[in-house]
């Protein structure tokens, strides 16, 4: 299947994407989880995570080996939406040291092919610390454009976009509940949820982001069906 292919099989009717303010700089945030900043044409991922189903495999945990496929065919369709100049993926971006290793000769193929005439940044996590120079693209501890500071784990400072978290938020809905991908933001900084087909995610009202936010003085901005949700953490569970 091509990459177009596979765009239009998964790409919703009417994509929807949500403003979001960090440190007085507006940015999109993408239905799919993906962050833009039009006025830089720079768009921003975390936790990709590929070949997270070939680990587990290894290890004796069997899972579909299709993540890396889907992950990289939602990746080119939020590529082909907002037609970025620029590429960051906030770390974490394979599951492991080896995983780049691993990838199939086609999605090596349609890597390359999402990297053609654009710039790329990989940041590197703490799933992948040392990436190799042959993936294409730089890599980067941290990258700073403008007030705006990319890094995979947050600290809470001003100006901060992170990932490693993987926030979920956890609502109430017509009787029922629902647990969803989402951005936490405060207006000052914010972490991302995890883009990879594969990934878990932790509770907002979570300690961990209380060392971050004003707890829980902070905006979950969950991923629906068809839209963005805000809603204050405060109301979540």
């Amino acid at each position: 299947m091509t990459i177009r292919a596979q765009i239009l099989a998964i790409e919703p009717a009417a994509a929807r994407v949500s403003p979001i303010d960090i440190a007085g700089v507006t940015l999109v945030a993408d239905l799919s989880g993906a962050l833009f900043w039009e006025d830089r044409r720079l768009l921003v991922v975390s936790d990709l995570h590929l070949e997270k189903g070939s680990s587990f495999a290894a290890r004796g945990v069997l899972l579909p080996p299709y993540d890396t496929a889907s992950t990289l065919a939602r990746l080119a369709a939020v590529i082909m939406r907002h037609d970025p100049r620029m590429v960051i993926a906030l770390g974490d971006s394979f599951h492991d040291r080896g995983a780049h290793e691993r990838l199939s000769a086609s999605d090596h193929a349609t890597l390359v092919a999402l990297q053609a005439r654009r710039d790329w940044i990989w940041i590197s996590g703490n799933h992948d610390p040392a990436l190799p120079s042959n993936l294409g693209g730089l890599v980067a501890a941290e990258v700073a454009i403008g007030p705006i500071v990319f890094r995979h784990e947050p600290t809470g400072s001003a100006g901060e976009i992170a990932g490693h978290l993987h926030p979920k938020a956890r609502v109430s809905t017509r009787g029922r509940s629902l647990e969803r991908r989402c951005f936490a933001c405060d207006g000052e900084r914010a972490v991302m949820p995890a883009f990879g087909a594969y990934t878990g995610g932790l509770n907002i009202r979570d300690a961990a982001f209380a060392k971050i936010f004003a707890a829980p003085g902070f905006m979950a901005h969950v991923l629906g069906d068809r839209r963005l949700h805000s809603i204050a953490a405060s109301r979540c569970y």
